[in-house]
């Protein structure tokens, strides 16, 4: 069970690390396309990835054997058309934010979701614990040293990393409801699909899709979605059933970590000490709002559906 448990950290590990890096590869891409053609060709690509995975899955079985098939479809296309859409906002606001901010700023703003979404829950009738409005305090605190100038006031890119955050946490509290209901790879293809659609009729309205710049951005949307979206979340699912939620907990809050470190090594990004010291308290305020939870006993099902993210 050890090596098990093992190897789903080493997964999660490898995930996280991917999706870290893709805020470098998203920030790169726009140098030669423009973001809603930037998240269409990613989406579709992630579509793509996950549709042989679902297509075997089909083929081991047998429609008889699920007399709700025809229930659960309609859920799927109406829960994945609604992800689709809410995913499509959220990433549509982290795209055209990394126009204005850096990669690793984005990193740490937008993973503040794992604090959002406990405290989004009181409309559900959850109650957050004591560590979930420290942590948020924590991470509010930093966010200020992070962005929020001496004047007091916030960059536009910063802005919408931070809008898109509340709007990520939306999409997990959507997937905590959905995923006991239909499969997880499923949902996620019609999600993924119903946000390339989305993306890429919004970029023929505003932008010009030039072939020979797709062409140039090649490796960072092959990135984006083949690795970011596709392989990475495919990587989640499989190494979430022997992971341990609060290694899962640590792990992906470095996501943020990652994404600092791609931009310092890829970008020359460079950070401030009041800069590091803000990241530092979001992070510390990440891991206190998801690990004070499990000590409190909060359920696995909820740790799966703040982690259900890309």
């Amino acid at each position: 069970m050890e090596t098990r448990a093992l190897k789903s950290d080493g997964l999660l590990l490898l995930t996280s690390i991917i999706w870290g890096f893709a805020f470098v590869a998203q920030r790169v891409g726009m140098d030669y396309v423009g973001p809603f053609t930037f998240n269409g060709v990613r989406f579709a690509l992630g579509s793509l990835v996950l549709l042989p995975l679902i297509l075997r899955k089909r083929s081991r079985r047998d429609p008889s054997e699920n007399p709700r098939a025809d229930t659960q479809a309609k859920m799927l296309i109406f829960g994945g058309g609604l992800l689709g859409i809410t995913v499509f906002t959220a990433a549509s606001l982290q795209q055209v934010g990394l126009v204005y901010t850096t990669a690793g700023k984005a990193g740490f703003i937008t993973g503040l979701y794992v604090v959002i979404v406990p405290i989004l829950g009181l409309f559900w009738g959850q109650r957050p614990g004591a560590g979930t409005w420290i942590g948020a305090f924590l991470a509010a605190a930093g966010l200020y040293l992070l962005s929020i100038t001496a004047d007091f006031t916030i960059s536009l890119g910063d802005f919408l990393e931070l809008i898109g955050a509340f709007v990520w946490a939306v999409q997990i509290l959507i997937i905590g409801w959905l995923s006991p209901k239909i499969d997880p790879i499923k949902l996620a293809f019609v999600e993924f699909s119903a946000c390339s659609f989305l993306s890429l009729v919004t970029a023929f309205i505003f932008e010009d899709i030039v072939l020979n710049a797709l062409f140039q951005a090649a490796i960072p949307i092959l990135y984006g979605g083949v690795l970011s979206v596709g392989v990475a979340y495919t990587l989640q699912v499989v190494a979430q059933r022997d992971a341990h939620p609060a290694h899962a907990a640590i792990i992906f809050s470095l996501e943020s970590v990652f994404a600092a470190l791609g931009g310092w090594l890829i970008l020359n990004e460079i950070l401030s000490v009041r800069g590091l010291v803000g990241c530092a308290l979001m992070l510390a305020g990440m891991l206190l709002s998801q690990l004070y939870g499990l000590m409190e006993g909060f359920s696995l099902n909820t740790f799966k559906a703040v982690f259900a993210r890309k």
